[in-house]
């Protein structure tokens, strides 16, 4: 039995060798946020994949604003391609030019505890909330567009299933669940539509992507 004991005891003490000797030399050449940024993200989502634990949302943040902070010119550069994509996909999804569209640094909206006429729209913003219930929203088109998109942000939107809906959604850190189906970690995309799109009355399509993001979308 000392045998064996002994191996594995040799064996954690190679690993931890080599494991300091690694982070060593990654200190030295990338520095030790960027380290403890990357661990954070890994961890979360190691924790969403594994437990789907909205904590590891929280660890996946805190990853991410270690390494944003961590260098300003980053951060900037990363709003400015967001914004910049933005306004290409509002461009080119409302054609016609008559469109809400908003940009914030922090928003938070929630729509639904009163009817409230739906347009097409384009919604933008560095960090916020978006909470949405279509089930007493006034359509005024047959098919109506809603683009949300930013850099940190947390959706809900509720769809009742007289309305067909259309959705286009991406993270690049973070978890897509709609209507059952889902996807969790890192790069996610995902398309749905309801199987009844093209014979609903009123139609809804949803493009969403952020950089870090929740996206929920349930139909009832």
């Amino acid at each position: 039995m000392e045998e064996p004991t002994k191996n594995n005891r040799n064996r954690n003490t190679a690993l931890v060798l080599i494991g300091a000797g690694l982070f060593l030399l990654l200190d030295h050449t990338i520095g030790f946020f960027p380290i403890l940024a990357a661990f954070l993200v890994l961890l979360g989502i190691h924790k969403i994949r594994s437990h789907s634990d909205r904590k590891g949302y929280l660890w996946v943040v805190i990853g991410a604003v270690i390494l944003l902070g961590n260098s300003f010119s980053f951060v900037v550069a990363i709003v400015l391609i967001s914004l910049g994509f933005f306004y290409i996909r509002s461009k080119k999804v409302h054609r016609d030019h008559t469109y809400v569209n908003k940009q914030k640094v922090i928003d938070s909206i929630r729509l639904g505890k009163e009817p409230w006429i739906l347009k097409d729209s384009s919604i933008w913003y560095v960090i916020g909330e978006t909470h949405i219930d279509l089930s007493l929203a006034i359509l005024e088109k047959k098919e109506t567009t809603l683009i949300l998109q930013g850099v940190l942000g947390d959706i809900d939107i509720i769809v009742p299933e007289d309305i067909g809906v259309s959705v286009q959604a991406s993270v690049v850190f973070g978890q897509i669940d709609v209507a059952a189906h889902k996807e969790a970690g890192v790069m996610n995309k995902l398309f749905w539509q309801s199987p009844n799109y093209d014979q609903c009355d009123h139609q809804m399509k949803l493009i969403i992507s952020y950089i870090v993001g929740n996206i929920d979308i349930k139909i009832l």
